[in-house]
């Protein structure tokens, strides 16, 4: 049986850091996922994650991703992309997302494709509340990583 998540990262205490926490909140209220695709809350994730990204044939990261482009502007990282984003600080959870998947290579358990679906953050400051020009693009941020799920046939309601 394949195994694919979607990986929202992100602290909901630090404004647009927890858009991807609101990504995978929006998917789970959609419902009628198959059984083979997993949404995760994350939070501000770390090592204790290896576990349940071994052995996936598909990773959808989710999270606020800053480089250097207008506030609310969407971005998708796949293929080549994905390594040359976590050699570069664009994200405040990179460093432990990038051990957690380095580790899985090490061992021959890495995901099969790992994407990257973010937004470019206005603020990281202290507040629960996405800023407006995030809380805007929220609905493209969920099309965008439906669309991702959809390159591979997850789709709500559509059984595997």
């Amino acid at each position: 049986m394949t195994k694919n998540v979607v990986l929202g990262i992100g602290n909901i205490l630090l404004s647009d850091e927890g858009v991807g926490v609101r990504v995978v909140e929006a998917l789970a209220a959609a419902g009628g996922w198959p059984e083979d695709l997993e949404l995760i809350d994350g939070g501000t994730c770390g090592m204790e994650m290896l576990d349940q990204l071994e052995g996936l044939d598909l990773l959808v990261v989710v999270d606020c991703v800053r480089g250097g482009r207008a506030p609310g502007t969407p971005v998708v990282l796949r293929g080549a992309a994905v390594p040359v984003f976590f050699r570069t600080k664009l994200s405040p959870h990179q460093i432990g997302l990038a051990d957690v998947l380095a580790s899985l290579e090490l061992t021959g358990r890495a995901p099969g494709e790992t994407v990257i679906v973010g937004i470019e953050p206005e603020s990281l400051a202290l507040g629960m509340e996405l800023t407006p020009a995030v809380a805007a693009r929220l609905p493209e941020l969920v099309e965008l990583t439906l669309a991702e799920l959809a390159r591979h046939g997850l789709r709500p309601g559509v059984p595997v």
